[in-house]
């Protein structure tokens, strides 16, 4: 270490993704380095249920968390993909499925094959071709097993998982101690920043003492403690194309199996997220309260749970959008303080873990030069813009005029970057996402067809198979991808035989 090097580093607010920060950058950083979390057992987390995506898994591999014992600990399930219900019409269904789709084939990915066999009448629904979608209808689930065929959808089975963000915060809290990070019961009442440079210095918390550090991390939630309210970073707002600023959320008792994916249900104003978990299900409703009122939009929540509720329902007021700045000074803001996008998608943990990823490498010294900032800063906008897209086209791309909210949605302008990779689909069924893009063509293609985007030809390199052969190809490709699926055992017999959690 040099006399420049960072010593100290404060982290304001725990939950997901204060305690994801520490634990992380315990592991990453040098051991010299003091990780401190300022926690107020009064502020509290919004602790539902939680989504992520398989990313996710690195963050635990990466920790050398022991997979059976986390999800025992989180009351935790597996999950496959994302089912969409009603959203491009009424009465639709489709799973946006991990891992592969179908099979590519000379370096053209499965799905413009799929579009040729769909116009002379030799495919079936799209999900038939991805293993993760099979066996999520089908409530089945095992990850990768050690003796694995070749070549064939077993050899890698991408997952993530559902589980309780209040459960996972306290497990990482005690990882992060076990690991020398110290927790500092209290709430910050000041900042005192540096007369010149304006890096913050010390928080002075509501007993008095006070807290000093080389480097801040806020995470303190929507109300931004340091990033906004100390240095008014400005707040990017989206809600324009992402109309939704409200979601009640409330949990309910089990009346069934866990099945392996998240299902978000289209409503009149908004959607319905259901996440089942080992001890309960997590519900909630996103909603649009230019469109709805919040009485009418908890009531549709509570009318449509399929169980008990087992508390009253909780308001989260949000804004779709991010900082103008994520790191000012010496202030760099992570979770729900440097941005917000509806869990549509169950990109909120990826965001944190992606801050944390590119703050680790970019990690600075004590004068947190431009350089670093500007570079972390472009990259975060880069990310929250093309997750923002993503989400952008659940709502846009739709034929559904029965509302208000839908019509907006339908007739919306959109964000010229968005607007091209529609276009190019609808053109020639290309997709072509950036190489360092969160969504791949496998996503893109899942929800732009399910949302019924078609594409007027394919490329014409596609020909190349004759029309039997092209039969032949999609039929054998939906014959492994059933025989894999039927060896697969299901979902909650796998939970129960090697990670059931104790009672809550």
């Amino acid at each position: 270490m040099n006399d420049n090097s960072i010593r100290r580093l404060v982290i304001v607010g725990g939950g997901t993704a204060g305690w994801m920060t520490a634990t992380a950058l315990r592991r990453l950083l040098y051991p010299e380095l003091t990780i401190e979390v300022i926690e107020s057992e009064e502020i509290g987390i919004i602790g539902v249920g939680e989504a992520t995506i398989p990313p996710f898994r690195r963050h635990n591999a990466l920790l050398g968390i022991d997979e059976r014992e986390f999800v025992r600990a989180t009351q935790a399930t597996f999950k496959l993909g994302i089912e969409f219900r009603d959203w491009a019409r009424p009465g639709d269904s489709y799973i946006h499925g991990f891992g592969t789709l179908g099979l590519d084939l000379d370096g053209q990915p499965f799905h413009q094959y799929w579009t040729r066999a769909l116009q002379i009448g030799a495919a079936k629904d799209l999900g038939l071709y991805s293993f993760n979608v099979q066996a999520a209808r089908q409530g089945r689930f095992m990850p990768t097993p050690s003796d694995a065929p070749k070549n064939t959808p077993l050899e890698d089975i991408v997952y993530a998982y559902h589980f309780d963000a209040s459960l996972y915060a306290r497990y990482l809290r005690r990882f992060a101690e076990a690991h020398g990070v110290r927790r500092v019961e209290g709430r910050v009442v000041e900042v005192r920043r540096h007369p010149e440079s304006g890096f913050v210095e010390t928080l002075v918390l509501q007993d008095g003492r006070s807290v000093s550090g080389d480097l801040f991390i806020d995470c303190s939630g929507f109300r931004g403690l340091l990033i906004e309210q100390c240095l008014h970073a400005g707040y990017e707002d989206w809600s324009h194309w992402l109309p939704c600023d409200r979601a009640w959320a409330v949990p309910c008792e089990n009346v069934a199996p866990p099945v392996p994916y998240t299902r978000a249900t289209a409503r009149p104003a908004g959607w319905q997220w259901r996440i089942p978990l080992q001890h309960r299900v997590g519900n909630g409703h996103v909603f649009s309260s230019r469109h709805m009122s919040e009485d009418e939009a908890a009531a549709m929540l509570l009318a449509n749970l399929e169980g008990r509720p087992l508390a009253e329902p909780k308001l989260i007021p949000f804004h779709g959008g991010k900082r103008r700045r994520a790191w000012i000074g010496n202030v760099v803001a992570i979770g729900l303080s440097g941005g917000f996008l509806e869990p549509l998608e169950s990109t909120a943990i990826h965001l944190i873990q992606t801050s944390i990823a590119k703050l680790a490498l970019l990690f600075p010294e004590r004068d947190c030069s431009e350089a670093l900032r500007n570079r972390y800063n472009s990259q975060m906008d880069g990310e929250f813009e093309r997750v923002r897209d993503f989400l952008i086209l659940h709502y846009h791309a739709t034929e559904r005029a029965d509302t208000p909210f839908w019509n907006y949605c339908r007739t919306m302008e959109i964000p010229e970057s968005l607007r091209e990779y529609i276009a190019l689909f609808r053109d020639s069924a290309r997709i072509m996402p950036k190489s360092d893009e969160l969504f791949t063509t496998v996503s893109w293609a899942q929800v732009l067809i399910g949302q019924h985007i078609a594409s007027r030809r394919y490329p014409p390199v596609i020909d190349r198979l004759t029309d039997a052969e092209l039969r032949q190809f999609i039929e054998h490709v939906e014959q492994v991808i059933g025989s894999c699926v039927a060896v697969v055992p299901a979902h909650e017999a796998f939970i129960a035989r090697h990670c059931k959690a104790p009672p809550p």
